[in-house]
């Protein structure tokens, strides 16, 4: 069977779940991989408001619609990053507090902690509802983002050396562990958005942070090739480099080399949409993410979850977007053989 295409609520998170539900079937999604904020998923009431929980799959079972995992980018930044007024305007108000760095970041990791259980929580109550969609060999996943203490050391100026950048290794290491030991508890797992801002946003980085956290099993990825394109990053490699590690997919597409010369792949500070950028996000299928490799590299590594489009387009009407993006997907993703090879009837035994 072909894989669940998805929607990740996180860029529609203004409308009110209710409202967007019926609005992702009509533009042809099976399901949703749901935000931990607006009002997708609130990760205190899943474990603490009796109903809350069976009240989302209510939602999803309405609209005939799946979910395969749940997201928390916007905390997981707080949890390594060096905190500023910009992480108030993200953050629920319980995790910034009174914005003290250190406090925020001991905040963030236990939400994400919560996160784990609320996902817990929330799958075992679709129990019943899912049999028959599961996706297969993922389990249950949290999609986030770690942040970092050393990403503002991405370029080596002030002179920077291994000694320096590994404290920034260690620091994620230090925090992150009881994290993932808590995935481990309630058999969860925790996919990293490989991500500039994040401790790590290419291959190389991506190997040094599961050899920080000792190769812990909860710790693995939301492949999202968008992120890795622009950058020269080889994102198929990626998918055959981490093959046991892939515990979800984005379906994202991003443009380069189409600006004016005058700003490179650090963005130059403008505005997303500036016609002088080297590099912009942009709907499903019309950038230059070669997607058909990517559906060849998942089928060999034996992928079986959902593809969810997280739709980024600024120059584009997001329902068309996203519709089509959907399409494109669908038409796109093909189902693994598990028969013999094309030429196997040239054999006199098979015939």
């Amino acid at each position: 069977m072909p894989r669940p295409v998805t929607l990740f609520t996180g860029q529609w998170a203004d409308l009110p779940l209710a409202e967007l539900l019926p609005k992702v079937k009509e533009m042809g999604y099976d399901g949703v991989e749901l935000a931990c904020w607006g009002d997708h998923f609130d990760v205190q009431a899943a474990l603490n408001q009796e109903g809350y929980v069976e009240s989302r799959w209510a939602l999803l079972k309405q609209h005939d619609l799946s979910c395969f995992a749940i997201s928390a980018h916007l905390v997981g930044q707080a949890v390594c990053d060096p905190i500023d007024e910009r992480h108030a305007a993200i953050l629920p108000s319980h995790v910034y507090g009174d914005g003290d760095p250190e406090g925020v970041r001991q905040r963030a990791a236990q939400e994400l902690i919560d996160t784990a259980k609320a996902c817990r929580k929330f799958i075992d109550a679709g129990n019943d509802y899912m049999a028959g969609r599961e996706s297969v060999g993922i389990g249950a996943v949290v999609n986030g983002f770690t942040g970092s203490s050393i990403w503002h050391a991405l370029y080596a100026f002030p002179p920077t050396d291994q000694v320096y950048l590994q404290k920034g290794f260690d620091d994620f290491a230090k925090r992150f562990t009881p994290i993932l030991d808590a995935f481990e508890e309630v058999d969860v797992n925790f996919a990293l958005e490989v991500h500039p801002t994040e401790i790590a946003f290419d291959i190389a980085s991506a190997a040094r942070a599961i050899e920080a956290v000792n190769g812990h099993q909860r710790f693995g990825f939301n492949f999202d090739p968008s992120h890795l394109g622009y950058q020269g990053v080889d994102y198929v490699r990626f998918i055959r480099q981490f093959a046991d590690r892939i515990y979800h997919v984005h379906m994202k597409d991003v443009w380069w080399g189409h600006g004016d010369g005058t700003v490179g792949v650090f963005g130059g500070h403008t505005d997303f949409c500036d016609a002088s950028r080297f590099w912009d996000f942009r709907s499903v299928g019309r950038g230059d993410i070669k997607f058909e490799d990517i559906m060849v590299a998942l089928n060999d590594i034996r992928y079986g979850g959902p593809l969810s489009v997280e739709w980024e387009d600024g120059r584009m009407e997001r329902f068309h977007g996203a519709a089509e993006s959907c399409a494109f997907t669908k038409s796109l993703d093909f189902p693994t053989n598990e028969g013999g090879m094309f030429d196997s009837a040239f054999d006199s035994d098979n015939q």
